[in-house]
């Protein structure tokens, strides 16, 4: 008997690995004080003890993908943050529409536990539909992280700039009751919001420049000089870039060309672009603040409505003419939301309350401190010691419109369902199904997806911003080489969160479009409780992996 037991506690030792030889680890990893006094019975208890303990981690193991990292202290060197951060909870059970993606969900969770590690965030979320059934959903690392809680499916985050296109339905069902006109200037709705005048000439600010960010009002960044500048070097990098060409390498020759180039150079336009062009390529980098270096974006104190939320900038003067140049801006959406309130004769809130019932949204609600909201996730930032930490409290009253929602990724996959069937509803017209109206009329999805002359789309160069959503269209320039698909997408960035919503929709055929019902696509929403993670890249080669093996 006693060989037996000091047979298994030998092999429990040697399991669990050389910490054990030194004693017991307190809570952060520091040897604890030796449990002293154990009789032979205490040595029989902790033997069986650390055996079973040993036999659970190892079946633990094989049962779930991702793997417990060793000990940093233990193993002698520091690991990255985010190894640490990672549940080996069992995988959440797949629902039967599942059946057919298991390659992709496999190679989809694989890369974001990819992106995960690489930038270091705590826990992220995504949900996958195709054709309108969510076939995946699952929860990575921590939604707290200090009380140990995994992310799930239903785990409630920051939806940050999303907010963006769940107020743009908003407008648009105002627009096609008859109630909003997009071209009146925004003082007929909002009269508190002062005319505006931009280089001495009286200008228009209407409700279509607002909701493609085309309006010349600010965002969180108050120099207007340092927008221009930094607006004219993006548009001098595209055109001509920043790295000299050959021929500026080359010593120049005296006439000829060089003669016709020096008399070009003279005229006032290269005279400016030059200027233009040694400013960019002197600025030195890292000078420019980004959006989470803005003070306004911590704003902690609590506005009642929209129309008192605008006391933050609407005496501010517009940075461009309006209809001129692009200028993101979500103090641009809280204009709408007072425009939403005028229009609809509703408070804001109220009003998107009844469309997130429309749309079975029931999760999804305005982000305030005070309310107990289930399943809601801390969220999180890496300090100037690469540390860890909670963010601060902030107050996105000023800015629900714009940025201030909480959401799962089942109610924004259901949102995005419900955008696609009533884009392409109107192309079932001959269907032998009986199909119900779209939420959205056709023509007002077709309008809200087509791309806006003078925009741009950050998170994807090769699209545009459209109303409320930033589009790429269907585009192939060779044969057999790159084929470019057209989708609609949003991005969102906050204190502590990152996010995405991605619609995917089918190339439809018209021959055999009467044996199929919307919605045709896939719609894939990724959630992350860490802010300045780009997860549109992501979200695209996602959705493409499902599309690939829908088409098999």
């Amino acid at each position: 008997m006693y060989r037996l037991l000091s047979s298994v506690t030998a092999r429990a030792s040697a399991a669990t690995g050389p910490a054990w030889s030194g004693g017991r680890r307190g809570a952060h990893g520091r040897p604890a004080l030796p449990v002293l006094g154990l009789g032979w019975a205490g040595g029989l208890g902790l033997g069986l003890g650390l055996a079973l303990g040993a036999k659970l981690a190892v079946g633990l193991r094989g049962a779930s993908p991702i793997q417990s990292p060793a000990d940093p202290e233990a193993a002698g060197a520091e690991l990255p943050h985010e190894q640490a951060l990672s549940p080996g909870s069992p995988h959440t059970p797949a629902p039967p529409a599942a059946r057919g993606f298991s390659r992709a969900i496999e190679s989809s969770r694989d890369l974001l536990h990819r992106i995960k590690d690489e930038v270091g965030a705590p826990g992220i979320v995504v949900g996958v539909s195709v054709d309108g059934k969510e076939v995946w959903s699952e929860g990575l690392g921590y939604a707290d992280v200090e009380n140990r809680v995994p992310c799930k499916p239903e785990t409630v985050m920051r939806i940050a700039s999303i907010s963006k296109s769940l107020t743009m339905v908003a407008l648009a069902k105002l627009w096609e009751a008859g109630k909003l006109d997009l071209d009146l200037p925004v003082q007929h709705y909002v009269p508190e919001f002062p005319e505006k005048e931009y280089e001495g000439e009286k200008v228009s600010v209407t409700t279509r420049l607002l909701i493609s960010h085309l309006s010349g009002i600010r965002h969180y960044e108050k120099d207007m000089k340092k927008v221009k500048e930094e607006k004219a070097c993006k548009a001098l990098k595209m055109t001509k870039g920043l790295m000299p060409s050959d021929q500026e390498k080359e010593p120049k020759e005296k006439g000829g060309k060089n003669h016709e180039k020096s008399e070009k150079s003279d005229s006032p336009k290269a005279k400016a672009d030059q200027e233009n062009e040694g400013r960019c390529r002197h600025s030195k980098p890292g000078k420019k603040k980004n959006d989470f270096e803005q003070g306004e974006l911590y704003l902690k104190e609590k506005f009642e409505n929209s129309i008192e939320s605008l006391r933050l900038f609407k005496n501010d003067p517009l940075f461009f003419k309006p209809g001129s140049q692009f200028l993101y801006s979500t103090f641009g959406y809280t204009l709408l939301a007072a425009i939403v309130e005028r229009a609809s004769g509703y408070k804001y809130l109220d009003y998107m309350q009844k469309i997130f019932h429309d749309l079975d949204m029931l999760t999804t609600v305005q982000e305030e401190n005070e309310p107990v909201i289930y399943n809601r996730a801390r969220f999180y930032v890496y300090n100037k010691k690469k540390r860890l930490v909670n963010t601060p409290y902030v107050d996105n009253s000023y800015k629900w419109a714009g940025g201030g929602f909480l959401s799962t990724v089942g109610d924004l996959l259901k949102f995005g369902n419900a955008m696609l069937y009533g884009y392409q509803v109107g192309l079932f017209k001959n269907s032998s199904e009986n199909l119900l109206p779209g939420y959205l009329k056709p023509e007002t999805m077709v309008m809200m997806w087509t791309p806006v002359p003078n925009t741009e789309m950050s998170w994807d160069k090769e699209g545009k911003y459209a109303m409320a959503w930033g589009v790429v269209e269907k585009k192939q320039t060779y044969g057999s080489c790159r084929k470019q698909r057209h989708y609609a997408s949003h991005t969102g960035g906050a204190v502590g969160a990152s996010s995405v919503l991605l619609v995917l929709p089918e190339e439809l055929d018209p021959e055999a479009i009467n044996n199929k019902v919307p919605p045709r696509g896939i719609i894939v929403s990724i959630i992350c409780n860490m802010q300045s993670v780009g997860l549109n890249s992501t979200a695209l080669k996602i959705a493409l992996e499902f599309d690939k093996d829908r088409a098999d």
